[in-house]
């Protein structure tokens, strides 16, 4: 997602199909354009989102973040989205690993 009146890029859409297409293996995974971006869910929760510029994010909690932190990623604005590290986003298990655990951060914000 990206700000209020943002235009969708080409590049966010191809992230964003790109980026449901890996994380489909964890269950039905949709794409909904937001802000100029795409917010990213599965069982009806967002737990990814994808900016109008193409960076693609997981969501965090105070338990993941230091894993991000440590590799560099930066935060979503006010939200709590931080960006997927590049070697995770190049590796497919891993990218599901982290999804897998960026929709458990979603389930429990929700309880």
């Amino acid at each position: 997602m990206g700000e209020k009146g943002s235009k969708r890029t080409t590049e966010a859409t191809h992230a964003a199909a790109a980026l449901a297409e890996v994380l489909s293996e964890l269950g039905e995974v949709a794409e909904k354009g937001m802000f100029g971006g795409y917010g990213v869910f599965l069982d009806g929760l967002m737990f990814a989102l994808v900016d109008s510029s193409g960076r693609q994010f997981f969501r965090v909690d105070d338990t993941t973040r230091p894993a991000y932190e440590a590799a560099g990623s930066e935060k979503h604005g006010r939200m709590p989205y931080m960006t997927i590290p590049v070697d995770v986003l190049a590796d497919d298990g891993r990218l599901l690993e982290w999804g897998r655990s960026a929709h458990a951060v979603a389930v429990a914000a929700k309880a």
